[in-house]
């Protein structure tokens, strides 16, 4: 009880500091915020490696080289990534719409950090944070102590440096449960960051504050008869090795086509894989999995050999991964869960359809909005895959925590990856400084609502209609204003421009092409163009063929009795084709 009362303390006084060095902060300017935030990377690097060791040695879980790696990526491609952000002051202007948006800290960030990755979360959480002018105390789980400590303090001083007030960044050294629920629920408190267990990421939702939550991951690695299967399998083997599976969206499960599982099966053992029998699969499942279908701790982040040697049976010496086969998902199939170290489930389907459900099922599992990788060449595959498929981030021929990430991709470098509302988070996004700051928006009036009702002077004319009834788009040219005038010749304009279109001006052809309302992507762009041409000949000349065609643009094609224009270069999904091709939709151009 001492302790605890003294954990609720400690929180309260960091909080307490954290709450006055904001105040100072959020005055810094631009170039001030980008200096503190340089001098912790900076310094963030320089420590890599220590801090890196000191998590392996406190937590056991991982590998001190893919550590000091994380740590880097954190230190250097989150700091790229960040460092020319406008964070302070006018951060964008529209001057057509007359919008001007305005940059506001959140104020007291509590960010919550786990044990599988303790300093490089750390170092980033650090970063996004103060980068928006918010300060920060963190709640390190409680086996990984010393290590988040030593990364508070290597950041907090090297802030100082740079002229960041003191408390800037904070750190408990005596986490409880009491003290992390003060910490999110204290007054002072602005955001929460969680990254951790389901439970912990529920507290947070629930503590009355808002909160940035993580869910968790459970990503399926699909291989398709298109996959260069060399690469693949050495993608997977990669993504799923890399710090002993600590990454939560590591890969878990493969899920291969029948037509390429033995060559798959071959290129896995090639390659450091140990495929068990089914009864060593039985024997890891009790080892590993514990009834809650939680991990066992005590096997999290441990190597191949290890695992195997804590269920009972032997595996050849620098065996990189076991393999175990996958009959079913769910709780009756203890290992169709996430696994947390170098251990895979083997599924074969007879193909990307049967991909798709078994895909679905484990996502539903226990990593809903997360991650999936997808090993592929035939794109139309992939496209089915991910307009399909309930995950915010489908990497593609890349090991998947890598490209979620966003190390070996495009996407936003982060250590904290949204899963949406499907994983019950708030957002979808890798979480950035953007997702930490508020913005003020100035918006100047575009639409005048009073423009026909007052006169040369300002004042309301007495012959101008009554507050909310509409004004007419021309009045007398007597009583007209500079806005009225505008407004006329728009309509003129518009009224030449449809005269000239039924006489058969060029500007027929921008029909098609236009996207019907609510249109986002290549299918429904696609199926906008069809849909423009539905009054027209079957195959207009004018009428380009189109990019990418899916089975949803075939559906509503048929439906509507018109015809979709394709070309030797369209890419059209496989369903898309079985289904326009047995109809007689496709016009080939």
């Amino acid at each position: 009880m001492d302790q605890d009362l003294q954990s609720i303390q400690e929180a309260r006084n960091l909080i307490e500091k954290a709450a006055e060095a904001q105040q100072v902060l959020a005055r810094f300017s631009q170039a001030q915020v980008d200096t503190v935030v340089e001098a912790c990377a900076h310094s963030a690097e320089q420590a890599a490696e220590p801090l890196a060791r000191l998590a392996v040695e406190e937590t056991t879980y991982g590998v001190v080289a893919d550590k000091v790696e994380k740590n880097l990526f954190s230190a250097r491609d989150v700091y790229r990534a960040i460092k020319d952000m406008k964070t302070v002051g006018v951060i964008r202007e529209d001057a057509e719409a007359g919008v001007v948006e305005i940059a506001v800290p959140a104020g007291v960030v509590a960010a919550i950090i786990p044990c599988t990755n303790p300093t490089s979360t750390a170092i980033y959480k650090v970063l996004i944070a103060l980068k928006g002018r918010n300060t920060i105390v963190m709640s390190p789980h409680p086996s990984a102590v010393r290590c988040i400590l030593e990364t508070a303090r290597v950041l907090h001083e090297a802030a100082q440096k740079a002229g960041a007030p003191e408390g800037c960044i904070g750190c408990l050294s005596l986490p409880t449960m009491e003290a992390t629920r003060e910490l999110m629920q204290h007054r002072s408190t602005s955001i929460i960051l969680a990254t951790g267990g389901a439970g912990l990421v529920r507290a947070a939702y629930s503590s009355g504050k808002p909160a940035l939550g993580v869910g968790p991951g459970n990503v399926p690695a699909y291989v398709h008869t298109s996959a260069n299967i060399p690469k693949a399998v050495a993608d997977v083997l990669t993504g799923k090795c890399f710090d002993n599976g600590t990454i939560c969206s590591s890969e878990q499960h493969m899920v291969v086509d029948r037509a390429i599982a033995n060559a798959v099966r071959a290129e896995t053992v090639r390659q450091g894989g140990f495929f068990l029998s089914t009864d060593q699969a039985k024997a890891l499942a009790r080892v590993l999995i514990r009834p809650d279908f939680r991990v066992n701790s005590k096997l999290v982040g441990q190597s191949a050999e290890r695992v195997a040697r804590a269920a009972g049976f032997p595996v050849p010496a620098g065996t990189r991964v076991l393999v175990a086969p996958l009959e079913g998902v769910g709780r009756e199939h203890p290992l169709s869960a996430e696994k947390l170290s170098p251990v895979l489930s083997f599924s074969v389907v007879k193909d990307w359809r049967e991909a798709i459900d078994v895909c679905r099922r484990l996502l539903e599992f226990g990593g809903m909005g997360h991650t999936m990788a997808i090993h592929a060449t035939d794109d139309s595959v992939i496209r089915e895959m991910a307009l399909a498929l309930p995950a915010f981030r489908l990497v593609v021929n890349t090991p998947a925590p890598h490209g979620s990430i966003g190390y070996s991709t495009g996407l936003f470098p982060a250590m904290s990856l949204g899963c949406g509302t499907p994983g019950n988070n708030v957002v979808s996004d890798n979480i950035s400084p953007m997702h930490l700051i508020n913005i003020k928006r100035l918006a100047y009036e575009r639409r005048p609502v009073n423009a026909a009702r007052l006169g040369e002077t300002g004042e309301v004319s007495a012959a101008s209609p009554p507050p909310g009834r509409p004004h007419p788009e021309v009045g007398s040219a007597s009583s007209t204003t500079a806005s009225d005038r505008e407004i006329i010749s728009r309509v003129v304009a518009k009224l030449l421009a449809g005269r000239r279109q039924a006489a058969g001006s060029p500007a027929r052809a921008s029909a098609p092409n236009a996207p019907a309302a609510g249109a986002s992507g290549p299918s429904e762009a696609a199926g906008s163009e069809s849909h423009a041409s539905a009054n027209q000949s079957s195959n207009p000349p004018s009428l380009r063929p189109q990019e990418f065609v899916s089975e949803s643009d075939v559906r509503l094609a048929i439906t509507q009795g018109r015809k979709i224009v394709i070309g030797p270069r369209t890419i059209i999904t496989p369903a898309a084709k079985d289904m326009g091709e047995a109809s007689g939709v496709f016009v080939m151009q």
